[in-house]
């Protein structure tokens, strides 16, 4: 891995596999639009920008949290894996179904993911956490490159949005945060 990131603020792919949930995302679109940005940057980064990762990358972050707003639900893995999956296959995409599904299962993995498709789940898994916790876990990333990427893609605040919807999901700040960690982080 180099010291140098390269930053991706733009993929016709994404674009489109984001543009049907725009009305569901409503005011939280461009927060969540950055974040898919952010993190695909951070993890084909760790994936040393092997292009041949690219497509699944892309796809998992566009989907990885979609379940938040469509089914307006705290426990979104499961949610957000079947619309990947269901437009996996209504779109043609043509990604290993497995590897979409597990990248998206285990993204919020507290610890490392040791099984099949490691690679990439780990770099989903690691970018995921770098852009939640802006920044403060950099999971072998340097505090430049995670600068680098919060500059190139500015995050109009998209952990405020998760603070928000942990509240408007859950009751109240607490209970949605405990449901969260319930349903969604992984050991």
């Amino acid at each position: 891995m180099t010291d140098a990131i390269q930053i991706i603020d733009h993929s016709d792919r994404v674009e489109q596999l984001l543009e049907p949930f725009r009305e569901a995302l409503g005011g939280d679109f461009e927060a969540y639009r950055g974040h898919v940005y952010r993190t695909i940057t951070y993890a084909m980064h760790i994936l040393g920008n092997d292009e041949r990762h690219r497509k699944m990358i892309e796809t998992v972050f566009a989907y990885h949290d979609i379940g938040l707003w469509t089914d307006r639900e705290l426990a979104y893995l499961e949610p957000s894996e079947e619309i990947a999956l269901r437009d996996n296959k209504a779109l043609g995409l043509g990604l290993d179904p497995d590897i979409l599904r597990e990248a998206i299962h285990w993204h919020h993995k507290i610890t490392p993911y040791p099984g099949k498709h490691a690679d990439i789940v780990e770099a989903v898994r690691r970018a995921d956490w770098i852009d939640a916790t802006e920044g403060r876990m950099r999971k072998g990333l340097s505090k430049t490159q995670v600068r680098a990427v919060r500059h190139g893609v500015p995050d109009p605040g998209f952990t405020g949005v998760l603070m928000r919807l942990a509240k408007e999901l859950g009751g109240n700040i607490v209970s949605g945060n405990l449901r969260v960690l319930r349903r969604v982080i992984k050991f």
